[in-house]
């Protein structure tokens, strides 16, 4: 077993995304402390092209040479616990590194379903194995194959319409229990469902899955879909890894913090992305999130490795981009408290709006590691 001791001022960042990848820039270009990043991945993936990925219409793999901050000490590993007794996190391999300040930042996954068979049964998108595992299935998955995809959420209209449109030969078939994509509002869902249709995506609204199957999806009100392949994409979880290191949660696992982003048991633990709650609130899961959330994480920590008081969570949002195959999307403008606005981008424009969101945000990320500080976010709204 190798321990690593703490230098004077060492910060770790437990977690490689989004949310992750932009503290530890914002920390290490901004000279705030020595930074180490554990990820179990080698590469940075980039969630937001999961989709692409699995329908084999693109990659979703960035080197973390090209983001990264030179200075930045790297581990590849998953975390197993943090001690906070000790102030030290304990990985996957047995190293035992110490540290003055943790941000933790493990991001989220596709959550567990009660419905039967869907553990057995079918596919997630959620994580970079996950989708590999997806991708070999739709390419072996032989012409006139049924693909079902579960949740009408953002992941699973753009799963949907990604491999209807790479996979013309598939049927493919969208279940959305709430119907499609209701934090878009109704223009946007209505903008939505179009192009699903002219994509030839069955949907099926407002009946949740009761069953799933190898060779079927089993509606609650007795309806049988054919689904040689299902994708899960309803709900989402977080890792446990709060939980087995005996801080508080709140009841689906995330991190419980206060409004400045510090842990509720533990000013050493800092908490940013998807795998928190702040002071209660609800951020939308995104990469609109993650990168501010990252970026005032590291300045939490600053502030309390120079003795000042952090400043609390300021996280607006601006809009909701969704990709609808590589030729057309739905960009929906919102107010900064996330409520749909009455403007919106479709078609082609909107695909070529939310490709330039999906390069822009590696480019926030570099270039904050580049020039620490220089990444801006939209602000709440002002009361």
């Amino acid at each position: 077993m190798n321990t690593r001791t703490s230098d004077n001022r060492h910060v770790v960042v437990v977690g490689g995304g989004y949310a992750g990848t932009m503290a530890a820039n914002r920390l290490a270009a901004t000279d705030t402390a020595a930074v180490t990043l554990i990820s179990p991945n080698a590469d940075f993936v980039e969630r937001i092209r999961l989709h692409q990925l699995a329908a084999g219409t693109g990659g979703a793999t960035v080197g973390y040479d090209t983001l990264l901050h030179p200075g930045i000490e790297r581990v590849i590993a998953a975390v197993d616990r943090i001690d906070v007794s000790a102030r030290t996190v304990l990985t996957s391999t047995g190293e035992i590194i110490a540290y003055d300040r943790v941000i933790y930042a493990v991001g989220s996954a596709a959550g567990s379903a009660p419905v039967p068979g869907v553990a057995e049964f079918a596919h997630t998108v959620s994580d970079l194995d996950d989708a590999t595992r997806l991708a070999a299935a739709l390419t072996d998955a032989p012409a006139g194959a049924s693909v079902v995809v579960v949740g009408g959420g953002l992941t699973g209209v753009e799963m949907a319409a990604e491999v209807a449109e790479a996979r013309d030969d598939l049927g493919v078939t969208l279940i959305c229990g709430t119907g499609v994509v209701p934090s878009a509002g109704a223009r946007g869902g209505a903008s939505v469902t179009k192009r699903l249709r002219r994509l030839g995506v069955d949907l099926i609204e407002h009946t949740p899955v009761g069953e799933v199957t190898d060779t079927k999806v089993v509606l609650t009100d007795g309806r049988v879909i054919a689904a040689d392949i299902t994708v899960w994409t309803a709900g989402f979880a977080v890792p446990d890894l709060a939980a087995r290191s005996g801080l508080s949660t709140d009841p689906i696992g995330r991190l419980m913090v206060d409004a400045d982003l510090v842990g509720v048991d533990d000013p050493h633990v800092i908490g940013a992305g998807d795998a928190i709650t702040v002071a209660g609130r609800d951020l939308r899961m995104s990469c609109q999130s993650a990168l501010p959330l990252g970026a005032q994480a590291a300045n939490t920590v600053r502030a309390l490795l120079d003795g000042d008081t952090p400043a609390p969570v300021d996280q607006g949002f601006a809009a909701q981009c969704i990709s609808l195959g590589r030729t057309a999307g739905t960009v929906v403008a919102t107010h900064r408290d996330d409520r749909p606005a009455p403007i919106l981008v479709g078609g082609r424009a909107g695909a070529v709006v939310k490709e330039q969101v999906c390069r822009m945000t590696l480019r926030w990320m570099a270039g904050e590691g580049r020039r620490g500080g220089s990444y801006s976010w939209t602000k709440g709204p002002r009361r």
